[in-house]
């Protein structure tokens, strides 16, 4: 038997639950956990613009969903996660790594419907009134997911994201993009609908000034920028439509801890509705 020729994987973007090439062609190469070379997508701006536009049509069905769906979806995805758990250590993940990513999505699964009674709830007013207060989901958020480590930092920032009700597009780090398109895989197959989770591969440096400046992004999240220069770009480009800017700390980039409320709070709108009480 003539020996046969591998397939080598070309792995590509995540947009609106389907899995596009760049719309430019372009690619480069990355060494799998192997040392196999693989081709990975590398995103242009058009790319990052419709991803925007997948994020955005998602939104009023994934904010509209109940609390307690959008639990059991992250839940399905932590089992999705726990079934692949071989083929992301395969891909070079740590394996404590990948059970720390499965038990994040587990506790942000179990938050879902508890941070309305934790982030609201009835206000004390001088008046016949009842005055209530309801978080709301933000909008769409673009996230510059961390280079390290490559598959916790990344469920770190799309978790907390989307149990809240809000939809993402995440540019993936360029040094460490394998994480980010085996994770899209998974999403892909978790009821996760199409949208709510975008995920671009390539250069930061292109995708991530689209997506702060596009006006149909409501936050950005600059976890996994490190240059100061870039992050004051960003910045300034968020603030024509006046964007919410998430920009942490060193002291925010221990993934390893207890996450807090911290990554979901800044995410949220609070309503706020009066109503007159009954005689």
């Amino acid at each position: 038997m003539s020996e046969r020729v591998a397939v080598r994987k070309t792995y590509k973007l995540f947009i609106g639950g389907k899995f596009p090439r760049s719309e430019s062609g372009r690619s480069y190469l990355v060494q799998s956990g192997s040392g196999e070379a693989v081709n990975v997508s590398l995103a242009s701006r058009k790319d990052a613009r419709d991803a925007v536009v997948a994020a955005r049509a998602a939104v009023k069905g994934w904010a509209g969903a109940t609390a307690y769906n959008r639990g059991q979806i992250l839940y399905r995805v932590a089992e999705m996660l726990e079934g692949r758990r071989e083929q992301f250590v395969a891909l070079g993940v740590p394996g404590d790594e990948v059970d720390a990513a499965i038990d994040r999505w587990v506790w942000y699964a179990g938050w879902a419907d508890k941070l309305a009674q934790v982030y609201g709830g009835a206000n004390p007013v001088a008046g016949p009134y009842f005055n209530l207060s309801a978080p709301e989901p933000t909008g769409v958020v673009a996230v510059v997911a961390p280079d390290s480590p490559a598959l916790l930092g990344l469920v770190s920032v799309i978790a907390p994201a989307i149990v809240t009700g809000n939809t993402v597009v995440v540019a993936s780090s360029p040094s460490a993009p394998l994480a980010a398109v085996t994770l899209a895989e998974v999403l892909a197959t978790s009821d996760l609908p199409g949208g709510v989770v975008n995920i671009l591969t390539g250069a930061i440096t292109e995708t991530a000034p689209t997506l702060a400046a596009h006006l149909d992004v409501n936050a950005i999240d600059l976890s996994g920028v490190t240059g100061t220069d870039l992050a004051t770009d960003l910045e300034a480009r968020a603030a024509e439509n006046l964007k919410r800017v998430l920009r942490p700390t060193p002291a925010d980039h221990d993934w390893t801890g207890d996450p807090g409320l911290g990554r979901m709070t800044p995410l949220l709108e609070t309503k706020t509705v009066w109503h007159p009480k009954g005689v």
